[in-house]
């Protein structure tokens, strides 16, 4: 029974993920349906108290494939006006609830074991019958294992991992219950007792595994360190990101969901800005299959440790103040346009004036140190004593 290996999930609309699941888990449906029954009634008729208890198990199989199609189909749904980031929060409970079920149908199936074991008289003395049984078990179990395996790499869900992994817990336990079995029919009548134990402990284990790794996506755990590093590599490598810094991800069911910082040019346009940020949200999503949302802040300078700009005027004052000290210059008048940067704590304001008003290249330069002179020196902010205005920088056209 080897390890299976997570493949990139296939993209899918969210109705073709819930046809896949719901195939997949309803065939595992007909199986525990149809194991559970057989073995409880074999074990009763077999006397094997381990057999009886994996029919338990394979009835519980059932019951958490009712889960998972719930889930999956809830879970799936569009995001709304109540839950705009979607649900997939659900199929995350589902798993911790299928995983806390699988913890309580080992305590009862130890608990009934032990006191067997500490009454000698009620313990059971299994034959053939439940060796066959049980073998059957392995084999259905561990093929409806792979496959559902399989379809929950395909859709990228732990969800259907989770049932996978309940699916291979059964032909686990029924492995157990063949030595059981073999034991007692050898003359060792308690060896059942200690598979059921033994079977217990194993689906415990499982079921602590696959709820406590969702408990963890209910805190926000990032994703896996190799996605994380991957997706590092395809923000750097989108032309006109300069650095990025406050990577964060986590986990939400299926989706992988991504908020980062990139550093661009300070002077280029918003919309550039915004282009390059729309590139990064791609080219993540094409790079790493798991990732379903991507948030791109776009920073003009590395604002990690501090924000040197925060508490700054904001346009219509910046405006009104430069209008104020512009007052005497007779070429802001003219003025067609005015950029704001905010950088490193201050103002650098660019200004837009026809060429055609200025009476030769001494009056332009005359003009726009005049204009630089007068927001430098007087545009001043109040409370620290100090010039707002880094710069004025003219454009002639």
């Amino acid at each position: 029974m080897g390890h299976s290996h997570h493949q990139p999930p296939v993209i899918l609309t969210e109705d073709e993920r819930y046809r896949e699941a719901r195939t997949v888990t309803l065939v595992g449906s007909v199986v525990d349906l149809l194991l559970g029954v057989a073995k409880i009634i074999v074990g009763l008729i077999g006397s094997s108290q381990a057999l009886i208890a994996d029919g338990v198990h394979s009835l519980s199989d059932l019951a958490t494939d009712v889960v998972v199609l719930v889930a999956m189909k809830h879970g799936g749904r569009e995001a709304d006006e109540e839950h705009p980031y979607g649900h997939g929060r659900i199929e995350t409970l589902a798993t911790i609830v299928l995983g806390l079920a699988l913890v309580a149908v080992a305590v009862g199936i130890a608990w009934d074991a032990v006191q067997r074991l500490m009454n000698p008289e009620r313990l059971m003395h299994p034959g053939w019958l439940a060796l066959v049984v049980a073998a059957i078990s392995i084999v259905s179990k561990e093929a409806i294992y792979h496959y559902t395996m399989r379809t929950a790499n395909k859709l990228g869900s732990n969800l259907l991992r989770a049932n996978a992994w309940h699916s291979r817990s059964d032909a686990i336990s029924s492995v157990i219950v063949v030595i059981g079995v073999l034991g007692a029919m050898g003359g060792l009548d308690y060896l059942d007792a200690v598979a059921a134990i033994g079977v217990a402990i194993m689906i415990a284990k499982i079921g602590f595994d696959l709820a406590w790794q969702s408990a963890q996506e209910l805190i926000d755990t990032a994703m896996e360190p190799e996605q994380v590093e991957q997706i590092r590599h395809s923000i750097l490598a989108v032309d006109g990101v300069r650095s990025m810094h406050m990577l964060r991800t986590r986990r939400m069911g299926s989706d992988g969901l991504v908020d980062v910082h990139i550093q661009v040019g300070p002077n280029i346009s918003v919309s550039e800005g915004h282009r390059i940020s729309d590139t990064v949200r791609a080219q993540i999503m094409r790079d790493v299959a798991a990732v379903t949302d991507v948030m791109v802040h776009i920073d003009p300078e590395d604002d990690e440790e501090v924000t040197p700009s925060t508490g700054l005027p904001l346009r219509n004052e910046v405006l009104a103040m430069l209008e104020q000290r512009w007052a005497g210059c007779e070429a802001a008048k003219y003025i067609e346009e005015t950029v704001l940067h905010y950088l490193d704590g201050k103002i650098h304001v660019e200004v837009l004036l026809p060429l055609d008003r200025m009476g030769d290249i001494d009056q332009a330069q005359a003009t726009a140190q005049e204009l630089s002179r007068c927001a430098r020196g007087e545009a001043q902010d109040k409370e620290q004593g100090e010039g707002i205005i880094a710069e004025v920088q003219v454009r002639f056209h």
